[in-house]
């Protein structure tokens, strides 16, 4: 499972961070967001993150830094201090995964800040060594599915600077050709794919080994989250009086008869990388179907420059189409040497103004209700889900048993040829680990 979070932060940080891999309200207690330069020298924050500062031109403004540098930029201008980039890439780590050694950094209070995936989120915020970021001004701010996502033992561990969301990538002109709707539930969409099918496209659905667990989190969690009790049947389930594998099935199900029918390749699947199994078929106008993160659409070299006219749609459910979402977040050790510098830089760079100059350059989903999603017209359907709050939950770190990273995994299973029943007989074992 190792290998699957790693790549999930690889793919994450690919829309959330680099190519590569405030108002005080009455009567509430707010953490300070002023630090001031000590007499004996700068103040430091030490960040452990994925990527490496970027040093800019001077000569071209800002050209070459990305956009968290330039919040970055902002909080060590304000608050008078420097923030020093740990990096993963630039030691030698041999086997062990970006998890690993965030872990092990945290749990030894080796960094102020760290960038963590949804998984790590989950343990360290159990094992009390993230800060409640729930009293941060900027946290005021943020969309419920932030909170959701990232609230342990009702603690906010970690807060991200962008929201990713996966979607289905279709292209309009092959469903116009045959006359076909965008599918909204299960059944529309086993339509489509049958005639696709009929109509001489072998596989209408261009997939890979990372994506399809979207089908599964779509059905799965559709009224979960958009129906009424969330926090009552995440508790069930955290529990152990409600099984995961009963919310499972129908979404495993479904890939089941996806890869029957033939309208997905299951041996290409499990050994195709995300784009580069599925990708060139989908631009040369062989497969109308694909799945990928938002970012995905705006990048030249995914799907941004399509010769047809592109949408991104959610999955199908019960509920229509289903965006699912996922987050990495930033969070600050309980015991940071540089604690209250940290807090501000954090406060700092998850401020609307900082957001929002993020969200603008990157062109993604900002975690504040504050800052509009400036979108190209093939992601507005996918946004005005998320607008209106429909979404399903790829990572939570609420629930005890981990999502993205151990659905991916027995997906793959799927796809090695394991049947519903094994595959839900997974989920159960891994609940049973967790109420132990």
């Amino acid at each position: 499972m190792k290998k699957i979070i790693s790549g999930f932060m690889a793919l994450c940080l690919t829309g959330a961070a680099v190519l590569v891999m405030t108002a005080c309200g009455s009567g509430k207690k707010h953490m300070q967001n002023l630090a001031q330069p000590d007499s004996g020298g700068e103040k430091i924050v030490n960040l452990f993150g994925p990527m490496e500062k970027s040093n800019p031109d001077p000569d071209k403004e800002n050209a070459a830094r990305s956009a968290f540098d330039l919040t970055v930029g902002i909080a060590e201008e304000r608050l008078g201090l420097t923030v020093e980039y740990r990096t993963y890439t630039a030691e030698n780590y041999q086997e062990k995964t970006y998890d690993d050694v965030s872990l092990d950094r945290a749990r030894n209070h080796m960094d102020d800040l760290y960038l963590l995936n949804p998984d790590t989120i989950q343990i360290l915020g159990l094992e009390g060594k993230l800060m409640d970021l729930s009293e941060l001004d900027s946290a005021e701010n943020l969309r419920d599915v932030v909170k959701a996502a990232n609230t342990v033992d009702g603690k906010l561990a970690a807060i991200p600077q962008e929201v990713v969301a996966h979607g289905l990538f279709v292209n309009q002109d092959m469903f116009r050709q045959y006359q076909l709707a965008l599918p909204e539930t299960p059944e529309d969409f086993l339509e489509c794919c049958r005639v696709f099918q009929e109509n001489g496209i072998e596989t209408p659905v261009g997939a890979n080994r990372w994506w399809l667990e979207n089908f599964v989190f779509a059905q799965a969690y559709a009224d979960l989250y958009n129906g009424k009790d969330t926090d009552a049947q995440i508790e069930a389930l955290n529990k152990g009086e409600r099984k995961y594998s009963d919310y499972m099935r129908s979404g495993f199900e479904f890939l089941q008869e996806l890869i029957d029918k033939g309208y997905v390749d299951a041996q290409k699947a499990y050994t195709s990388e995300a784009i580069e199994g599925e990708g060139p078929d989908f631009l040369a106008g062989k497969t109308p179907i694909v799945m990928a993160y938002w970012s995905a659409a705006n990048a030249d070299t995914a799907y941004g420059q399509p010769d047809f006219e592109l949408k991104v749609i959610g999955f199908p459910s019960s509920y229509g189409q289903m965006p699912v979402v996922s987050m990495t977040g930033y969070g600050i050790s309980t015991e940071a040497e540089n604690k209250e510098s940290a807090t501000a830089v954090l406060d700092t760079i998850l401020s609307d103004e900082a957001l929002k100059i993020y969200a603008e350059k990157n062109k993604v989903i900002s975690p504040s209700k504050n800052v509009a999603t400036e979108c190209i017209e093939a992601l507005k359907p996918l946004n005005d889900k998320i607008e209106e709050n429909i979404y399903v939950l790829g990572s939570n770190a609420g629930m005890k048993v981990e999502q993205w990273g151990n659905t991916c995994l027995i997906v793959r299973k799927l796809l090695e040829g394991a049947s519903v029943d094994a595959c839900m007989a997974e989920f159960d074992k891994l609940q049973e680990e967790s109420l132990q």
